[in-house]
């Protein structure tokens, strides 16, 4: 009877944490993305997303755009393109990414493709390792809305002090896309911090 009567609670408490945990979590990413605010720093990094045969999408685009905009406002002094290629493509995520920022008329020497992270763990580790190369502290993050929590989570475990700058424009801007991105976002950032984070803590000790 005793042993029943745990059981029982055990199982509200379950139920409740499986409730309040989303809950909380979708505040907090919902939050991030309203109050957004790029810091001056030492790199912009432009996070990857699709392109098509070094044409950039729409999502990478907006980015791309974003990025430029913070660097003309002297908020950095060089930009990071992150992200590698898809199965079949013939170039990368970071390079259609510095390709098009140099077209737009930036210095070459002022950006850095990164051809590294098929996700944003895998591309966060890439950059952060080159950071910390060139002893780099500091990073204005340019991604979506609804991903800057999770993106400056995970810079910030390997030590970097980082900002979002998010796009507010293209398809996966909170305008268009609706709950279904919050709703990605909020149960991939409950993974990335219930699960991921000692993974990346892992990793970050095996690079020292």
């Amino acid at each position: 009877m005793l042993l029943f009567k745990i059981l029982k609670r055990l199982v509200a408490v379950l139920v409740i944490m499986a409730v309040i945990l989303p809950i909380y979590a979708g505040v907090r990413v919902w939050s991030a993305a309203q109050s957004a605010n790029p810091v001056k720093s030492d790199v912009i990094v432009v996070l990857g997303a699709a392109q098509f045969d070094g044409r950039p999408s729409d999502v990478l685009l907006a980015r791309l755009k974003t990025a430029k905009s913070m660097f003309s406002q002297n908020l950095a002094t060089r930009i990071f393109t992150v992200g590698y290629r898809a199965s079949g493509d013939r170039t990368t995520e970071a390079a259609t990414g510095r390709a098009w920022l140099i077209s737009e008329g930036l210095p070459k020497d002022r950006v850095r493709s990164i051809p590294v992270g098929i996700d944003t763990l895998s591309s966060t580790v890439g950059y952060v390792a080159i950071m910390k190369l060139q002893k780099l502290k500091t990073a204005i993050i340019v991604t979506d809305e609804y991903h800057c929590l999770r993106a400056t989570t995970m810079a910030r475990d390997l030590g970097i002090v980082a900002s979002c700058s998010p796009t507010s424009s293209g398809p996966a801007s909170t305008s268009t896309s609706g709950f279904k991105y919050l709703f990605r976002e909020t149960f991939a950032y409950l993974a990335y911090v219930t699960v991921g984070r000692h993974g990346i803590h892992l990793t970050d000790q095996t690079n020292k």
